[in-house]
């Protein structure tokens, strides 16, 4: 077993929680070493059950003791001991050139296109940002949930918390298609989101909007129209899945304004 590390982390994604039988309810989230500049993935993280003063925004700095995951080769994976964790600042944007605190650590980890990053799978690159353009939005209904091994792993943490509601799954995947900026040769590509964010937002906007077709123009509206307006200099991040590792996922979204 390798030995636990301390690391400062920008925190600039966190995925829709699920929950497993193995660790209860958690979350993945990935960031970016304050001291390294390079890609860190820590995971379990069972968010809802961390003591308030734990509860990391996005562009939070976390400190964390944390070791190489011994069942996950993606160079970036780290099993977090998550009573380690402990807020060390937040990069507001509403307050004075925190896009550009943000851009400092961010810019410069971005990969050249997405291609690229594919080209990397088997060196075990499995996090990554870029820069796309000619984007679109889609969206189709979901697979259909496991609700009995879903219902099994809640049935189990309830056991322990009596207090702890189901997350519910969202009934739609979500999924930005683009080409790489500045790669001639792309063939153009489609991949799902999976940010907390998208998710949350479905689920509070369903009781404000009257009908579902406009709940999900709204969406499109928000992730297409203004987080990757003309106005913004868009990158998406992304991840791969430990199991596909030719299958990514978009993370989330850095759109600093021009």
């Amino acid at each position: 077993m390798t030995k636990p590390e301390t690391r400062k982390v920008l925190v600039t994604v966190k995925a829709y929680p699920n929950p497993s039988k193995k660790y209860g309810e958690t979350m993945c989230c990935a960031g970016i070493d304050m001291d390294t500049l390079q890609w860190i993935r820590l995971y379990p993280i069972p968010f809802r059950d961390l003591d308030e003063s734990q509860q990391f925004k996005k562009y939070t700095v976390i400190e964390v003791r944390c070791r190489k995951a011994q069942d996950d080769h993606r160079i970036e994976s780290y099993k977090i001991d998550c009573d380690s964790i402990r807020l060390l600042s937040h990069f507001d944007t509403q307050k004075d050139k925190k896009w550009e605190v943000r851009k400092k650590v961010v810019l410069p980890t971005v990969s050249s296109s997405f291609c690229k990053i594919l080209a990397e799978i088997e060196e075990g690159k499995s996090l990554g940002i870029f820069k796309p353009h000619d984007i679109d939005f889609q969206w189709k209904k979901a697979q259909r949930v496991d609700e009995d091994s879903r219902d099994a792993c809640y049935a189990q943490l309830s056991f322990w918390d009596k207090t702890k509601k189901a997350i519910e799954p969202i009934p739609f995947d979500f999924y930005y298609s683009f080409k790489c900026f500045g790669e001639s040769n792309c063939p153009g590509h489609q991949i799902p989101i999976i940010d907390w964010e998208i998710g949350q937002a479905y689920r509070d906007w369903r009781y404000k909007y009257k009908t579902q077709d406009i709940l999900l123009q709204k969406i499109r509206e928000k992730w297409l129209d203004t987080i990757c307006s003309v106005k913004r200099d868009v990158y998406f991040y992304v991840g791969n899945m430990q199991r596909f590792r030719d299958q990514f996922m978009v993370l989330g979204v850095f759109y600093p304004p021009k």
